[in-house]
C-alpha cells in the first residue's frame, strides 16, 4: 500500500445553516432561476395592476358618462312632457278668445235677442270656466298686462299712443290680445297698445 499515492479527499464542508461552503455566495442554480422567475412574475404583476388601473379608470369615465347621460335624457323628458301639450294649447287659445268676446257681446246688450236671455250668457260662461279650468290644470296660465312697463321678453306692441297721463308713459294701455304663459315658459305675446 505503499504505492498508493495519497489523494486529497474533497468534502463538501457544511456549515450550520446546510448550505454547501463550496459555493461562497450561497447562491446555487436553481436560486438563481427562482429569482429571474420572481423579477418575471413581478413585472408581469406591475403590467396587470397598471392594467387593472387603467380599465379601472375607465369605468369610472363610462359610469360618469352614462350617469350624465341619464340626467340629461331624464330632464329632456320632463321638459318634453311639460311642453308636449304647447301645440295644442297655442291653438285651442283663439276659441278662448272667441268665448271671452262672446261672453261680453252677450252681457254687453249688443245683441236684441242674444243678451235678452240670460240662458245664453250662463251657457257661453258655463263652456268658458271648463274650457279655462282645464287648460289651467294643463299648466296654461294668462298674463296681466294692463298697466305693466312695456316688457319685449312678455308683450307684442301693436301701436302706441299719446299717454293719458304721465305716469302711463312706457305702460301697456291697451291689451289687444291676452298673452298667456304654459309651465312658465310664454306661449303667446300679449299684443298691446303703449302709452307714449
Amino acid at each position: 500500500m505503499e504505492n498508493q499515492e495519497e489523494r486529497p479527499v474533497k468534502e463538501d464542508l457544511v456549515d450550520p445553516t446546510g448550505q454547501s461552503t463550496d459555493n461562497p455566495t450561497g447562491k446555487t442554480a436553481d436560486d438563481s432561476v427562482a429569482t429571474d422567475e420572481l423579477t418575471a412574475e413581478a413585472d408581469q404583476n406591475e403590467k396587470a395592476n397598471a392594467q387593472v388601473a387603467e380599465l379601472k379608470d375607465k369605468y369610472l369615465r363610462l359610469y360618469s358618462d352614462f350617469e350624465n347621460f341619464r340626467r340629461r335624457s331624464s330632464r329632456e323628458k320632463l321638459d318634453y312632457l311639460k311642453s308636449a301639450s304647447e301645440e295644442l294649447m297655442v291653438a285651442l287659445l283663439p276659441v278662448l278668445d272667441d268665448l271671452e268676446r262672446a261672453m261680453k257681446f252677450a252681457s254687453d246688450g249688443a245683441s236684441g235677442e242674444a243678451s235678452g236671455q240670460p240662458s245664453v250668457r250662463e251657457g257661453l260662461q258655463i263652456v268658458y270656466n271648463k274650457l279655462y279650468k282645464t287648460l289651467e290644470m294643463k299648466g296654461l296660465k294668462p298674463m296681466d298686462a294692463e298697466g305693466q312697463l312695456f316688457n319685449a321678453d312678455f308683450h307684442e306692441a301693436i301701436t302706441q299712443i299719446p299717454a293719458p297721463n304721465p305716469e302711463w308713459k312706457g305702460k301697456v294701455v291697451d291689451e289687444v290680445e291676452k298673452g298667456y304663459f304654459l309651465n312658465d315658459k310664454v306661449i303667446r305675446f300679449a299684443k298691446v297698445v303703449i302709452g307714449s
